[in-house]
């Protein structure tokens, strides 16, 4: 079972306001709002994004990676690691 965060029902909420931003700056698009505005809002977007992945990440590294040091699991540990280590922008694409 996968543990993302410990308040599941706030990480849907956040999502689904994303959503709807996302959509939002869909219609300004298609509406030809000024380009700046445009940029504005997907700016706040991709922050609500960030925010979402750090939850993510506390949680992954706090249960997941977490779980598999207490249990002593070395092999684990090193893939949990790994695939940390693969998120980091120096890594993208190596």
């Amino acid at each position: 079972m996968h543990s993302y965060t410990f308040d599941k029902a706030g990480l849907e909420r956040r999502l689904k306001r994303i959503e709807g931003q996302v959509r939002g700056v869909a219609a300004m698009v298609e509406n030809d709002r000024y380009c700046i505005d445009i940029i504005t809002q997907l700016r706040a977007a991709r922050a609500a994004l960030s925010a979402v992945e750090t939850e993510l990440l506390k949680g992954h590294i706090s249960h997941c990676v977490k779980t598999a040091a207490m249990a002593d699991d070395e092999i684990d540990v090193d893939a949990k690691l790994a695939e940390l280590i693969k998120l980091l922008p120096y890594t993208a694409g190596a």
